[in-house]
């Protein structure tokens, strides 16, 4: 056989596979949706499915999960597409609300060629996770299934509405060709960041109207590798075909950034929607896998520890971990420090890495600090009481999850939306304190500069401050999930309108 027939035989065995996997779970979402009952007062629903595309990363995939629950809530059976060992990865670190809940949802578990899964480089000098390409490349071998799962469910319903990341948009773009089809992006970073680069590609001239922006936005120099930048521009390319954009926050905490957002697309027809707090806003009785660290906290006082965890695509070098051990030890102050290598594009794959922390460190902090290696309930932990303060890279999903528990953060940002989420942390909410400004981003943070940012945020008058607006925000949050809440019928206007 020549390499050429190999490769379509190859590739003709996965379609089949694919095919033959959707044809089962579609007969079983079927199944299911006539047991569906309807609640909060929708009576169209069972006529409109939704299919949720998300980005095989951490911070996609768990937000595109999380909202799949509360379109779940309003009767609509939601279709959630993904590599089999993403869906896998995505379920098995549902935090914040029970797992078995995920049930209800129609997981389609793609079988893909197998891709390249290098472990995370930690000297690298651009801190984006390089090692992921291969695993973001890899997702254009979801177009065919998920175009023959729409075509299949475009039979069956009224209307099918994807909703997809940003990220993911040439892999849609058969599928949104179908007449009863919307999609809409979901763009997993802040309202803030999008709106930021909007203005930017405008001349700044939107400045002399709102001032919204401080003069000294971070560039987007250092936030990506060159074959991510050209990744990105790939997929930007399709959004100009979606019908609307829906966003992970609060117009509480972002409501002049989504106004700015709607008023620039308005002469395309672009709605937005701030749909967030994704994450729940109540927290359940922790299970047992979860109660060491939660148990731990229960020992200490209100607000007196901090959380450290830098998400799951950061990788720091081993001079840069002493630094910030050390650190954390000098500034006399309670902490839980999630110290785990990057996620590889495969995380059930081989082992990861286990960075070492200076002889001793463990005992000497005894008390005072907890190491965890493993996977952290972050949501529980921002939520305990005695959680003051959270040391974070300023993902999108962390920066919401502790917005909404009120928790303040310590910004240190790596790479991607970063930076600038830092900027709207400390500068614009004023919910956080600098650990280090981008500017600096190739110099190392000494133990000097950890112990004093973390001393300022937990043990100060000026934290205390911050930590008082950020729970007034996170409690004014929490609250518009509710009934008759911003957030609650900002998500009713939303699905009032991919049902109508």
């Amino acid at each position: 056989m020549s390499i050429a027939q190999h490769k379509t035989t190859h590739k003709t065995l996965y379609s089949e596979l694919a095919f033959s996997t959707i044809s089962i779970l579609y007969s079983m979402a079927i199944s299911n949706q006539q047991q569906h009952q309807p609640c909060h007062g929708v009576t169209e629903q069972a006529q409109v499915v939704v299919v949720m595309v998300p980005f095989p990363a951490q911070g996609h995939l768990n937000q595109l999960l999380q909202l799949s629950r509360l379109v779940l809530s309003y009767n609509i059976p939601v279709h959630y597409v993904g590599v089999t060992t993403h869906n896998r990865q995505a379920k098995q670190r549902v935090h914040g609300w029970d797992p078995d809940a995920a049930a209800s949802i129609h997981f389609h578990d793609i079988e893909i060629p197998p891709f390249h899964c290098p472990p995370p480089n930690p000297n690298a000098k651009i801190k984006f996770p390089s090692h992921l390409q291969p695993t973001f490349n890899a997702s254009s071998h979801l177009t065919e299934p998920v175009s023959m799962l729409v075509h299949a469910l475009s039979g069956k319903a009224r209307k099918i509405v994807i909703i997809h990341d940003s990220l993911m948009g040439s892999v849609i773009q058969e599928a949104r060709l179908l007449p009863n089809v919307e999609s809409y992006i979901f763009h997993s970073v802040s309202a803030f960041n999008v709106s930021s680069h909007a203005w930017e590609q405008r001349g700044k001239n939107i400045i002399e109207d709102n001032e919204l922006f401080p003069q000294d936005i971070p560039s987007l120099e250092g936030c990506f590798t060159a074959d991510f930048a050209d990744f990105f521009a790939r997929q930007s390319n399709y959004q100009k075909f979606n019908t609307g954009c829906v966003y992970n926050t609060c117009k509480l905490v972002e409501g002049a950034y989504m106004d700015l957002l709607e008023k620039e697309t308005a002469k395309e027809g672009i709605k937005h929607w701030a749909l967030g707090p994704f994450n729940p806003v109540t927290i359940p009785e922790r299970s047992e896998k979860k109660r060491f660290c939660l148990d731990w906290l229960d020992k200490h006082a209100r607000n007196s520890v901090i959380y450290v965890s830098f998400g799951t695509t950061t990788t720091l070098d081993d001079e840069q971990i002493k630094e910030l051990a050390i650190g954390l030890r000098e500034s006399k102050q309670k902490f839980i420090w999630a110290l785990r290598d990057a996620d590889k594009g495969d995380v059930f794959n081989g082992e990861a890495r286990r960075a070492e922390l200076p002889e001793g460190y463990e005992d000497s902090v005894d008390g005072i600090g907890l190491v965890v290696r493993d996977w952290a309930p972050q949501l529980e932990i921002l939520a305990h009481p005695a959680t003051g303060g959270i040391m974070s890279h300023c993902g999108w999903n962390s920066c919401m999850e502790s917005i909404t528990m009120g928790v303040p953060i310590a910004a240190w940002p790596m790479h991607s939306d970063q930076p600038r989420n830092a900027v709207l942390i400390t500068k614009i909410l004023k919910i956080g304190v600098v650990v280090k400004e981008w500017e600096l981003r190739d110099e190392i943070v000494t133990s000097k500069i950890v112990e004093s940012a973390v001393k300022k945020l937990m043990a100060s008058t000026e934290g205390d401050e911050m930590r008082r607006r950020a729970a007034e925000m996170g409690e004014s949050v929490r609250a518009s999930a509710a009934e008759g809440g911003v957030s609650r019928m900002e998500m009713e206007s939303f699905v009032a309108h991919i049902t109508s």
